[in-house]
């Protein structure tokens, strides 16, 4: 299954993401509004240069398997940016998929970004300063985000045979890549 293969293959990308963005004071509370706004910032320049590029280049049937219209989550870090009072800025590198299946993989890091940030937001509710913070990417699918997942993993399951493996993952290490050296 291609995504127990991304799993094991982008495992080391996951832990320099999770120590750049110092994800070990989420659980001890130390984290600050400020490591907050890091987190943010990174992730709309991530979601900035891919969004849009990955849903065009997906062939029309994932725009119903997966749901497309509802995991667009653009919108949301933008609010998330001007509640923190943050501006919006480019990124000074481009990011660009040669096929579906490189689309596909950098999805998956977005999905599980998601899956992720449901953990911080509700670790974060916790913590003295977050009282004013909406969450609106890390909450995105509110309730629904084990589900969301677990259909997410599902066509990639269904979908992707073993000989594209290979190019899934580069789209995932592609967007990794990007997300780590972003700042």
């Amino acid at each position: 299954m291609v995504s127990e293969y991304l799993k094991k293959n982008t495992a080391e990308y996951h832990s320099a993401a999770e120590k750049l963005f110092n994800s070990e004071k989420i659980f001890n509370k130390t984290f600050t509004l400020e490591d907050y706004k890091k987190i943010i910032r990174s992730n709309y320049l991530m979601l900035l240069h891919s969004e849009n590029k990955i849903f065009s280049t997906l062939a029309q049937k994932y725009t119903e398997k997966l749901q497309l219209n509802t995991r667009k989550k653009l919108p949301l870090i933008e609010k998330d940016l001007e509640s923190l009072h943050l501006t919006n800025r480019k990124a000074d590198q481009e990011l660009e998929f040669n096929n579906e299946n490189e689309a596909l993989g950098a999805m998956y890091v977005i999905e599980g970004s998601t899956l992720g940030g449901n953990v911080i937001a509700k670790q974060l509710y916790k913590t003295e300063g977050f009282d004013e913070v909406a969450f609106n990417f890390f909450r995105c699918y509110q309730e629904n985000t084990g589900t969301m997942w677990e259909k997410f993993k599902e066509v990639l399951d269904t979908d992707i045979k073993e000989e594209n493996y290979d190019e899934v993952l580069f789209g995932a290490k592609k967007l990794y890549t990007f997300l780590l050296n972003v700042n």
